[in-house]
C-alpha cells in the first residue's frame, strides 16, 4: 500500500458509516501479517537507483 493513501482526510457523514468505519479498523488491527520468505534471488532499489534503473525507456 502506498504511504500517501493512509493519510487521506476522510469525512463519515452518517452514524452507520462511522460504525462500519470503526469495525473495519479494529478487525484490521486483529489480524496478523505473515512473514515472506524470497525464494528467488533479488535487491531492493532505491532513490536514484530507480532513475537508474528506467533511464533507457
Amino acid at each position: 500500500m502506498a504511504t500517501s493513501s493512509i493519510m487521506k482526510n476522510i469525512t463519515v457523514e452518517s452514524k452507520k458509516g462511522s460504525q462500519k468505519l470503526i469495525s473495519a479498523l479494529e478487525n484490521a488491527d486483529k489480524k496478523g501479517s505473515i512473514e515472506v520468505s524470497f525464494t528467488k534471488k533479488h535487491r531492493e532499489i532505491r532513490g536514484s537507483g530507480i532513475k537508474e534503473l528506467f533511464k533507457g525507456l
